[in-house]
């Protein structure tokens, strides 16, 4: 016979049982549970991904050789940025 599961269920809190939000929630921005801090206030967000560069590369089409595709592909990952290299130096930018 299976054992019997202590009572997991969280008790539900009303909402208009909730503290207003006033100055003070937005200075310490801390997120409790009673007099639980479940979470600290930070200085800002966590901004994510990568950040923005300034200078983008642009998305072109272009058409080579496939024997010079596959030598590039070859040489494993990184190859679109080893073209770019190459392209860079033989215009002298």
């Amino acid at each position: 016979m299976p054992r019997k599961k202590p009572d997991t269920e969280t008790p539900w809190i009303d909402p208009d049982d909730a503290p207003e939000l006033d100055e003070h929630f937005f200075e310490t921005g801390r997120i409790s549970r009673g007099d639980t801090v479940l979470r600290e206030a930070t200085d800002t967000f966590a901004k994510r991904g990568r950040p923005k560069s300034d200078d983008p590369k642009q998305l072109v089409s272009l058409r080579l050789d496939r024997v010079v595709l596959e030598r590039l592909r070859a040489q494993g990952p990184g190859w679109q940025s080893r073209v770019n290299d190459l392209l860079r130096k033989e215009v002298g930018a």
